[in-house]
């Protein structure tokens, strides 16, 4: 009983320290970790949240560019750094959801090294084809796929991303065997579809609009859950013929594991406002992206969910890293 009574002591001077430490936060500037190079999509969609960040806190949340290893670098440096709320990271699908399976051993744990502050956005994805396939939906696509075995070849910004894996979704979901083809990037991929030189991509919406609105390009359906606003008369995948399917690119923020839970609250509060301003959703939907606001807990058991779903697709398609 003594015993008993001196944990729940010990566990509610815990808490009452953290509260009480938790009321002069923040106090001094706050680093955000962007595990990739300026000026890409994740920079970009980042340094949006960063600003706003900086206004409603009143103190300077500053981008710390961290590139390295596919992201890896940026994410081993946020789960080793202190737990006071100072340190953040900027997070993305493959270093959290999609490496725990592709790589043998990772310098961190996704789940147990991380607090969940919020989903952010979405950069927004779509099954497009080239003009000369004949299929004009997603059930002609598969049946014209199921049809042509290995003939439908498929591109990518690279093993293991999240336009491979979309890919690899749909062909386990759909039965089909379309052959995936890595590009050293999107752009390159995007080139060799508007020649034709192969057939298909899952391709964001950022890029391949252009092409889809000048004809070089026909979109057939949404990869995410919902249609994406920028192109409503499109249907998910799921609603056109795959029912379940759902491939997102989504960012998150995080905190280091046994960051307080006020600070937590805290940040996800503020972080949830700064996704519902109409400026944001705005330069968001400029960028084919839409905001993604989340409890903490809804975080977590999503990222489980995304760790479990592309593990399956990873160890069907025997993909490995290292």
């Amino acid at each position: 009983m003594r015993k008993l009574v001196i944990f729940l002591v010990a566990g509610l001077i815990s808490v009452a320290g953290d509260y009480a430490w938790s009321q002069g936060y923040p106090s001094r500037p706050i680093r955000l970790i962007l595990p990739y190079a300026p000026g890409g999509g994740s920079d970009t969609t980042a340094r949006i949240i960063a600003k706003h960040l900086t206004h409603s806190l009143r103190q300077q949340v500053i981008v710390d560019n961290r590139p390295g290893a596919s992201g890896l670098l940026g994410h081993e440096l946020g789960a080793k750094a202190t737990p006071d709320g100072y340190t953040l990271l900027w997070c993305t699908i493959g270093p959290m959801a999609v490496n725990v399976s592709l790589y043998s051993k990772l310098p961190y744990d996704p789940v147990r090294d991380f607090e969940p502050i919020t989903l952010t956005a979405d950069s927004l994805q779509a099954l497009v084809v080239h003009p000369s396939i004949p299929a004009r939906n997603v059930n002609e696509f598969i049946a014209l796929a199921k049809a042509q075995p290995e003939k439908l070849n498929y591109g990518s910004s690279g093993n293991g991303g999240a336009l491979h894996l979309a890919g690899a979704l749909f062909n386990l979901m759909a039965g089909v065997n379309m052959v995936h083809v890595p590009y050293k990037g999107g752009a390159p991929a995007i080139v060799d579809l508007a020649g034709g030189h192969i057939q298909v991509m899952f391709a964001t919406l950022i890029t391949s609009l252009p092409h889809i609105r000048a004809g070089r390009f026909r979109a057939l359906a949404v990869t995410t859950a919902k249609r994406a606003p920028m192109v409503p008369e499109l249907p998910t995948i799921a609603e056109a013929g795959l029912p379940g399917y759902a491939a997102s690119n989504w960012y998150g923020v995080v905190a280091p594991a046994r960051t307080p839970q006020p600070i937590v609250t805290q940040l996800n509060r503020e972080i949830v406002k700064i996704l519902n301003m109409k400026e944001v959703t705005s330069t968001y939907f400029d960028q084919g992206q839409v905001a993604l606001p989340v409890t903490p807990q809804e975080f977590r058991a999503y990222l489980k969910s995304e760790i479990q779903k592309w593990g399956k697709v990873i160890k069907n398609i025997g993909l490995k890293a290292g």
